[in-house]
């Protein structure tokens, strides 16, 4: 969530910054609107290619950080195998 809020923040912050350019109305001209919508639209297309590359390098990087720890490359979460049992129990 965090993330999430920081890039909608800073796409926010971009997007007015280049399309706003009169602040003596309360509503947006029908310029700055067609730029916001235009502004968001072609970051939100950026994130998402980004987002795109990202989830399509990360096995590969677990796996090379796996290799090099000499642990095997399972899904997180589950041991590399299964502790003995303490004897007596």
């Amino acid at each position: 969530l965090r993330d999430f809020l920081l890039v909608y923040n800073r796409m926010t912050e971009l997007c007015f910054r280049h399309c706003v350019c009169n602040l003596n109305y309360r509503l947006l001209t029908g310029r700055e609107e067609s730029c916001l919508d235009s502004c968001a639209a072609r970051l939100v297309r950026a994130n998402h290619r980004l987002m795109g590359a990202y989830v399509g390098l990360v096995p590969a990087l677990l796996q090379r950080r796996a290799a090099e720890h000499g642990a095997p490359a399972g899904p997180p979460g589950l041991p590399a195998s299964p502790d003995p049992a303490p004897a007596g129990s």
